[in-house]
């Protein structure tokens, strides 16, 4: 049932709590901060797409999907508009874009932080460095979101492709740079509790390096294969090659010497010793697979084939790429990222129509 579009509450009221804004209102961002305002706090969604920021002051963000339809208010400015932001400093500035607007992206919220204002990285990628570069470290965060599974269907209308982790599954982890467990990392758990399951880690990079693995096994072989998260995961062939991706991810993370999470609910050891031809780790992992199909979708597809299907740069170089550069530094050899790095490009640069057969020689 479709909730009742509901007004915003005065200034004044508003006024009193944190002030909250999504620099980049695409799925991600639109969908996390619809929730959130939806809760009842104070949510400003900034994007330089006009039509979908119209849509919005008109009417609300539509929130689809698998947790419901709703249609919740909250304040839209074009990137534009964001000078308006002066009256109003905000305390948590959440960047929601793509890995490559990332200095942009913190550039253009940098001068209106509060006093005690920071920003928090919600974001595929690993950007943090880039972020506390421009605002400072002490004003950093990051937060991993973990199969939120999200997509625009129009202006204005975010679909949540995912079910919810809630108990089974924790689907934010929420850091700062140094693993301090601080108020302010609490009180960003305590807002993303109202969309989904957080918690705080005291170990983000190891937590950063675990998603970008878990990105590296599905994103890049979406785009090239045109399936979904349920044909990927679902048959032989793409599924062998998405836990070979994520062996190779976590056999760099090792070179690195961080601490290795468990990627999408798998062991990373068990992940890495699968990938790499052990038979008795490969049905483990494949166990952990199975039991996480239940939350997939038929709609449901990784945001690197989501912008190959509309024609747009991918986050590529940021997720796989990203595998391959940290590979290079650490003598560990990765040929299935590689491969996917490279078919990848050539979908961007319409030299390959998605196709399953496209993987059939890696």
């Amino acid at each position: 049932m479709t909730e009742k579009y509901r007004e915003p509450r005065m200034d004044k009221e508003r006024n009193k709590e944190p002030r909250i804004a999504f620099i980049g209102a695409g799925a991600m961002g639109s969908y996390i901060g619809g929730r959130i305002a939806q809760s009842g706090r104070n949510v400003t969604l900034i994007d330089p797409w006009n039509e979908h920021i119209e849509a919005i002051k008109r009417t609300g963000v539509q929130l689809l999907g698998t947790e419901g339809e709703s249609s919740v208010r909250v304040t839209a400015l074009h990137v534009d508009e964001i000078h308006e932001l002066a009256k109003w400093p905000i305390d948590v500035a959440f960047i929601a874009v793509k890995s490559y607007d990332t200095a942009w992206a913190a550039e253009r919220v940098l001068p209106y932080l509060a006093p005690e204002g920071f920003v928090v990285s919600l974001q595929n990628g690993i950007n943090e460095q880039t972020i506390a570069g421009i605002v400072g470290a002490d004003r950093t965060l990051g937060c991993i979101a973990s199969t939120m599974g999200v997509a625009l269907r129009g202006p204005g209308r975010v679909e949540r492709t995912y079910r919810p982790g809630r108990d089974t599954y924790t689907v934010f982890r929420v850091g700062e740079l140094d693993g301090r467990l601080t108020p302010r990392v609490q009180s960003v758990v305590t807002m993303l509790r109202s969309v989904d399951s957080a918690e705080a880690t005291t170990d983000l990079r190891g937590e950063r390096w675990a998603k970008l693995a878990a990105n590296s096994m599905h994103n890049g072989l979406a785009a090239v294969t045109g399936l979904g998260h349920l044909q990927i995961y679902g048959q032989t062939q793409p599924r062998w090659l998405a836990i070979r991706l994520g062996a190779e991810a976590v056999r760099v993370g090792r070179g690195l010497g961080l601490r290795l999470h468990p990627v999408r609910g798998i062991p990373a050891a068990d992940l890495e010793a699968a990938g790499y031809g052990d038979r008795s780790a490969l049905e483990r992992v494949e166990r952990v697979i199975q039991g996480g199909m239940a939350r997939l979708t038929e709609s449901l597809r990784p945001s690197t084939a989501q912008d190959a299907m509309k024609g747009r740069r991918t986050e590529i170089d940021y997720i796989n790429g990203a595998v391959c550069a940290k590979a290079a530094e650490v003598g560990v050899t990765v040929p299935c990222q590689h491969a996917i790095v490279e078919l990848v490009k050539r979908v961007e640069r319409g030299e390959l129509f998605p196709a399953p057969e496209n993987i059939s020689g890696i």
